[in-house]
């Protein structure tokens, strides 16, 4: 262990044995600090959206198929132009120093590993450039908190540009006001680590302060004009993370969006709204293949992979048993996760017939009200 600002951080560097996902939690407890594993594992009030968004996805199950003649199985993808190992990708999460000393940069070293995408956030533990040093060349999206300083946005915008390995910005919107987080409440939880990418532009640096007042800093105010213009500004792809309306997404493509972000932030943000798997289907259906969808929010199976992209997502992404690999195990760790859900994935491609990732896109599924 690592002791920083009075905080334990594991120092760990193993792979991992890995029996499902759920069990990293139980396991990454014992080891996070109690401050630090509430706020990662936590959602708003009574958490009623966060479990429906575990539980949504048995609402469909996968038809088997057989005398299909398959044999070899690959989950090769590309997204706006990336080859990619797996359609499995790290979602955008804050202070991963909670859980590694080495934070976002063995995640992303990690990540890498797997042949999948990285998404780095502003509020990391490690700066922008850290960050995408530590995949060594991997791709990587860039997370945007929009700031009511437009110049912070620049100058964060611009270390992502300049890192050349940051292929594309995630916009997200659904975070202009914090949740109630009440395992933070109890907690006291109060942001021991600074925030590096805060300190480097000096905007504080996030210690001390709990995630509402982080979010007080940020835009409340966010509209269609905001993705245009940081578009116009990086010219790089912009994918517009929280949505949950097929209105929004339409919204988002009409503003200029070259992908949208299906997430209702992991049950973080509104409490009592839809699982996000739930809403899945109809933004596809609005999309209409217009441009790639991200989806997130309780996937912890290979299943919940496959029936996402079965209904719509192009990628799919997951944070928390991602952090909990880390902290058991550092980069090795999350490459570990990463290859055990992926191949879970493979072993549900063969039993239902389903060679490719775009062969998923086709699969039968049935529908029922859980």
């Amino acid at each position: 262990m690592s002791i920083k600002n009075g905080y334990e951080q594991s120092d760990r560097e193993e792979e991992l044995d890995i029996t499902d996902l759920e069990d990293l939690e139980r396991r990454a407890k014992k080891i996070i600090p109690a401050g630090g594993f509430g706020y990662i594992s936590g959602g708003s009030e009574d958490e009623w959206t966060l479990r429906e968004n575990t539980k949504a996805f048995n609402h469909v199950q996968i038809v088997p198929r057989v005398l299909t003649d398959v044999e070899d199985i690959s989950t090769e993808t590309t997204f706006l132009g990336l080859k990619l190992k797996t359609p499995i990708m790290m979602a955008p999460a804050a202070a991963q120093g909670l859980a590694h000393s080495r934070g976002e940069i063995a995640t992303a070293e990690g990540v890498a590993n797997a042949g999948a995408l990285m998404a780095q956030s502003t509020y990391s533990s490690t700066t922008i450039t850290e960050t995408a040093k530590g995949g060594h060349g991997a791709p990587q999206l860039f997370q945007l908190y929009l700031s009511k300083d437009w110049g912070f946005n620049k100058s964060l915008l611009d270390e992502a540009l300049k890192t050349g390995v940051i292929k594309g910005i995630i916009m997200t919107v659904d975070s202009t006001v914090g949740g109630y987080r009440e395992a933070d409440i109890i907690n006291h939880f109060q942001f021991p680590i600074p925030m590096a990418n805060l300190v480097k532009f000096s905007q504080g640096d996030g210690k001390g302060k709990n995630i509402m007042q982080i979010y007080s800093e940020a835009a409340q105010k966010i509209g269609p004009e905001d993705v245009r213009r940081v578009i116009e500004y990086t010219h790089l792809p912009v994918i517009v993370k929280g949505i949950q309306s097929p209105e929004d997404a339409l919204l988002a493509i009409g503003a200029g969006a070259s992908a949208v972000y299906v997430s209702n932030h992991g049950g973080r943000q509104l409490n009592g709204g839809p699982a996000s798997f739930d809403v899945l289907p109809a933004i596809a259906k609005a999309v209409n293949h217009r441009v790639p969808i991200i989806f997130d929010s309780g996937v912890r199976r290979g299943s919940h992979v496959f029936k996402a992209l079965a209904c719509g997502a192009d990628m799919v992404a997951l944070a928390r048993p991602v952090i909990y690999g880390l902290a058991l195990g550092g980069a090795l760790g999350v490459t570990s996760v990463i290859e055990h859900l992926n191949e879970e994935l493979k072993i549900v491609m063969q039993l239902a017939g389903t060679p490719t990732i775009a062969d998923i896109k086709s699969a039968e599924l049935t529908h029922f009200a859980d």
